[in-house]
């Protein structure tokens, strides 16, 4: 009679750490955890930018004495050179003398960025606006506020739910400096951005389908002067480039399935 064979994986041995689970009463507390810190950030972020409002001013009144501040700032970021690669762009973004952001004063993460141009043979409107409008939520209590002054609203504020990019006319002067006109955006089948065209598209569109805007209103606002020096730019390279090893490292190991996996280590 023969030795009866054990079924495959029965010398395998059991991990020590077992199959742990997450009970609801765990998942539940630690849930109302998470939301207490996430609105707290949110009053941080807040605060910061409050605190910060004064210095921005005062900033603002220097920057508008220095000559081509904005068009280089601009100039300087990735995602807003490849929206200007026309010559005209460049030429007419050469007239823009001040950039603002202001903030909507009942959710603060929404925003109008403001482009003031001095007198130019493109367009005739001496401000350029690109709204990022709020939009409430319908089924939230808009004005109920926790102790850091945090509105349940404000709490379920979601960018792509909340938020709807506004466009506007550019009263272009002729047609021959329409410059949204002769380069307009182009989308593929998918309505995904295959062409930017001009960079004042980013006015004449609603859709900022490559977070132009957004780009401009968080990195660049912020740290104008880094951009205006090339300081932001070489540090931002260098981000994307760490990302695209990574990315390559990623590459490999899908293609390489013996090569053991290194976790690699951020400094």
């Amino acid at each position: 009679m023969g030795k009866k064979r054990a079924s495959p994986g029965a010398d395998t041995e059991k991990s020590p750490l077992g199959d742990p689970e997450l009970s609801d009463a765990h998942n539940e507390k630690l849930e109302k955890i998470c939301e207490e810190a996430s609105r707290v950030d949110i009053f941080l972020e807040f605060l910061t930018q409050e605190k910060h409002a004064p210095f921005l001013r005062k900033r603002r009144e220097i920057l508008k004495t220095i000559p081509k501040f904005w068009p280089v700032a601009l100039m300087n970021h990735p995602n807003v050179s490849i929206h200007a690669v026309h010559h005209q762009d460049q030429v007419a973004l050469g007239y823009l003398e001040d950039v603002w952001l202001e903030r909507d004063p009942k959710e603060k993460r929404c925003f109008t960025l403001e482009f003031y141009f001095r007198e130019n043979p493109f367009f005739s409107d001496p401000v350029l606006k690109k709204e990022y409008r709020y939009i409430p939520p319908a089924d939230v209590d808009g004005e109920k506020e926790d102790e850091w002054g945090v509105t349940d609203a404000q709490a379920a504020f979601g960018w792509d739910v909340n938020v709807e990019p506004q466009a506007i006319k550019i009263h272009w002067k002729d047609a021959a400096h329409n410059l949204t006109k002769a380069h307009p955006r182009v989308l593929d089948d998918e309505d995904e951005l295959s062409e930017p065209g001009s960079f004042f598209n980013l006015f004449e569109v609603e859709k900022d389908h490559m977070d132009l805007g957004i780009a401009i209103a968080n990195e660049i606002f912020p740290e104008a002067m880094e951009w205006f020096k090339g300081t932001a730019a070489q540090a931002f390279s260098e981000d994307e480039d760490e990302d695209d090893d990574e990315e390559d490292d990623e590459d490999e190991e899908e293609i390489d399935l013996e090569k053991p996996r290194t976790k690699k280590q951020r400094t």
